[in-house]
């Protein structure tokens, strides 16, 4: 009990460090990448984990004190850790897709991850299992270091037009915070926040479903072994791949935002048979339900993208990044003492107050869809009438 405690504080520590250092990297680097290019913006944070991974391995092969962790993490969250890869990486695709292709460019990138996620969870696993920890931190060190490689001599730029900028100057800052206060253009700016709202619920649910699937799942009445948690654990990633080429056929036939409330649909819907399963086909289902759970989050950043200019998106992704790491805090803390306090009368209570959540990102969506259309044509009806004397 002793080691888990501390092994429990040390995580924390680690993690709140990395994240705080990162929440100020990332929305400097983000904004400076709109005007140095984007390769800038990746090389740094692969560069960053890579040195993350070598004091891991230092820490490992000395066996220094755990509190070399926190530095090396520290130190990755400077240069902009995962926070700035995921934001350059959809800047990226922001800078060379057109806007009627946007939203499935970006929904091809989400199922990247949810495919390494699913490739790391499973093959790490067995890794460690079979040969320990340090050869895995091997593999992490190898793979980031040639994705620094990579952008630093492969990789071609995306930002048209660059221009010299300061890297260390408070105006980076500043144009994050103008994307939601510039007053030239108030109604994609509310729509900017209320995005950033519906995006913040549904990765926060997200998260902290994933969080305690594995506690849920070694319980009673459910008691799985290691493989079947395995497998469950694939068929929770599986909802990426899934998820893509559902968002790609509904796109033939339905507007982005009706695909993103069928996503949610799907979303809730599997949620609410996890909380009640008590069985393993059961799980099973519930787990096939969500197979479109992970279309919502896509459509919305290709909405966010689509509200502002080409020389914002740095600035954007990086906003959307720090909201995305404050998730991930958020859901940890909700959900599992959520789990801990639920226990005695309802094991699945925190699947179910997901669903209930994921309602108001769904009202969310359909109300700006409504207000766009309603917008849209009142525009046209306008535009057909005679011209006035006005």
């Amino acid at each position: 009990q002793e080691v888990e405690a501390l092994v429990s504080h040390w995580n924390l520590y680690i993690n709140l460090g990395g994240l705080f250092v990162c929440l100020f990297s990332v929305t400097l680097f983000g904004p400076w990448s709109d005007s140095v290019g984007r390769r800038p913006a990746l090389i740094l944070p692969a560069a960053g984990m890579t040195l993350q991974a070598a004091i891991y391995l230092l820490v490992m092969y000395l066996e220094l004190h755990v509190g070399f962790f926190l530095l090396g993490r520290v130190l990755s969250g400077l240069t902009g850790d995962y926070n700035l890869i995921l934001a350059s990486c959809f800047s990226y695709v922001a800078d060379t897709s057109e806007r009627r292709a946007r939203t499935f460019r970006v929904a091809i990138l989400e199922a990247c991850l949810g495919t390494a996620g699913m490739v790391a969870s499973i093959g790490g696993g067995q890794w460690r299992r079979a040969q320990g920890y340090i050869n895995p931190f091997w593999m992490a060190f190898a793979a980031t270091l040639a994705a620094t490689l990579y952008a630093a001599f492969f990789l071609r730029e995306s930002v048209r037009q660059k221009k010299e900028a300061k890297l260390f100057t408070l105006s980076h800052y500043k144009a994050v915070y103008r994307l939601y206060t510039a007053p030239e253009q108030p109604r994609p700016r509310w729509k900017l926040a209320l995005y950033s709202l519906a995006f913040f619920l549904i990765v926060t649910v997200h998260f902290g479903a994933r969080d305690i699937y594995v506690l849920y799942e070694l319980g009673f009445p459910l008691c799985w072994a290691s493989d079947l948690i395995g497998y469950g654990s694939a068929a929770s990633y599986l909802a990426y791949l899934s998820s893509l080429a559902g968002l790609r056929l509904l796109q033939l036939c339905l507007e982005d935002t009706w695909v993103a409330e069928i996503g949610l649909i799907s979303n809730i819907a599997g949620l609410v048979v996890i909380s009640l399963a008590t069985t393993t086909p059961l799980m099973f289902t519930g787990y096939g339900i969500l197979f479109l759970s992970m279309a919502p989050t896509p459509v919305i950043r290709s909405k966010l993208s689509k509200l502002v200019s080409e020389t914002e998106q740095g600035a954007l992704f990086a906003s959307v990044a720090c909201v995305q790491g404050l998730c991930s805090l958020v859901s940890t803390g909700v959900f599992n003492s959520l789990y801990s306090a639920t226990l005695h009368f309802m094991k699945g209570f925190p699947f179910l107050f997901g669903a209930i959540i994921l309602l108001i990102p769904a009202a969310i969506l359909g109300w700006i869809q409504i207000w766009d259309s309603k917008h849209d044509y009142n525009h046209f009806q306008d535009a057909s009438l005679p011209p006035t004397k006005d």
